[in-house]
């Protein structure tokens, strides 16, 4: 199994198209890098403000690295459906009660994603007019993972909604591994 099969769930494959795979497991990675960079650049700044001689341009970094997580991060959420939404309740349900549900949190879901598309790319072009100090970098490089994000959280709802019509939201796990069969296999022992 190569890693990026190891980064991209099954987890309702019913819901996913194979196409977007690789954007997943792109985020990922995104999602890991600027995790990895934000807590470097933060150890780092704090080793620098310690001895004495900070480092200015890592405030800058560390801003920059945890926006970019946040919103990479929130788009990996919604492709794999790890986000905040009303799960239990929709499990619970089947047919059309559980259609609608479903469809209605996906709705929502959608509307946040234009919100984020129409007023982070009003953000974005109100950011050249902003510079970060030390670098003058305009502040719209920060903004611009906004709109990003909205347009990836859009596109993988819309990929939600598409397969669930055709397909049924309604399908057993049968894809991971359950912990207790996991730990079950790793406690043989010597």
């Amino acid at each position: 199994m190569a890693i990026a099969d190891k980064l991209v769930l099954n987890r309702q494959r019913h819901l996913k198209w194979r196409v977007f795979d690789k954007l997943e497991m792109g985020l990922m990675i995104i999602c890991g890098l600027t995790l990895f960079g934000f807590s470097l650049s933060v150890s780092f700044d704090i080793l620098t403000r310690t001895i004495g001689h900070p480092w200015l341009w890592l405030q800058e970094v560390t801003s920059t690295l945890f926006i970019y997580g946040i919103f990479a991060g929130t788009a990996a959420a919604t492709r794999r459906n790890d986000h905040l939404y009303l799960t239990a309740f929709a499990e619970a349900m089947h047919g059309t009660p559980r259609l609608v549900i479903e469809l209605a949190t996906r709705l929502v879901v959608l509307a946040v994603a234009g919100c984020l598309i129409y007023f982070g790319y009003l953000n974005f072009l109100r950011g050249f007019g902003s510079f970060r100090l030390p670098s003058n970098t305009p502040i719209a490089s920060l903004y611009a993972a906004i709109p990003i994000s909205g347009v990836l959280i859009a596109l993988f709802t819309i990929e939600q909604i598409v397969n669930g019509c055709r397909n049924g939201f309604d399908h057993p796990q049968t894809d991971e591994p359950s912990a207790a069969s996991i730990g079950a296999a790793g406690d043989r022992g010597p």
